[in-house]
């Protein structure tokens, strides 16, 4: 097992240190673990990039602005395609919070293993709120989005780290993330613009070369989602143990290395 977070290794530290340590932890787990996150990724994400690029292709192609109505049903889309966006990534960070710290008699467990170990229903429910609360967080005001992000991030891995049920797990990830805002939305929010930055890049480049249709966008963004969603999960699921080092004293521990599948 590799070391996880230490109550001594949390002393006070500039913002700046402990950013930059945490997304070196970061990379180092991406790097040792992708071949178990990136397909865990691909079951998770060839299903749901369908799901997603549905509104992406209607964002993309068909808004038109010429009355209320449309108006409204521009306004519609938006808020399908930042729920949709979302939906998938707090779900699969609770799969990785199981590979990367669940104790399975000293080793990792297998990609298989993992997907019988998901607390589905739970999880499930967890992601549409979390995507609900944020998409209509963002499409009203922008801020009350921005908090739904950041204080709900880490209730997926609590679910599959400390075993918690929907309103005890959203309840503990706001309790986590208070008092560190500001170093959670540094930690998290970053990753998520850059990653959204990516898929919308490279759809739009795939719309410019080849065609506007569902498949391409389709396999754009599922090809950006398995490539870049796991980054993200990392770091929730990284940040998730500190911020229970900080609040309980101890934590589960990190593999350190992934099983076979």
């Amino acid at each position: 097992m590799a070391d996880g977070p230490n109550p001594d290794d949390m002393r006070p530290l500039s913002s700046r240190r402990r950013l930059v340590g945490l997304y070196g932890r970061i990379g180092r787990t991406y790097m040792a673990w992708a071949r178990v996150l990136l397909p865990l990724a691909v079951v998770v994400f060839v299903p749901l990039g369908l799901v997603h690029a549905i509104p992406v292709h209607v964002e993309a192609t068909s808004f038109d602005l010429d009355d209320g109505i449309r108006v409204f049903g521009a306004g519609l889309a938006l808020l399908l395609l930042a729920m949709t966006g979302l939906l998938g990534e707090i779900f699969y960070t609770g799969a990785v919070a199981i590979a990367l710290t669940h104790p399975h008699g000293g080793e990792p467990p297998s990609l298989r293993e993992v997907a019988r170990m998901v607390d589905y229903r739970t999880l499930i429910v967890v992601d549409l709120i979390f995507g609900i609360l944020v998409a209509v967080g963002f499409v009203a005001l922008v801020i009350p989005g921005i908090l739904a992000f950041v204080y709900l991030s880490p209730a997926a891995p609590v679910v599959e780290i400390e075993h918690r049920g929907v309103r005890a797990a959203l309840a503990r990830s706001a309790s986590l993330v208070r008092g560190r805002f500001w170093y959670v939305l540094a930690a998290l929010v970053p990753i998520e613009i850059a990653s959204d930055a990516i898929g919308s890049v490279a759809t739009h480049l795939v719309y410019s070369l080849f065609s506007d249709s569902v498949l391409a966008a389709w396999l754009t963004d599922t090809a950006s989602n398995i490539l870049l969603t796991p980054i993200y999960a990392v770091a929730a699921v990284l940040l998730t143990l500190d911020l229970i080092v900080e609040k309980d004293g101890s934590s589960p521990r990190l593999h350190s290395t992934p099983s076979g599948p």
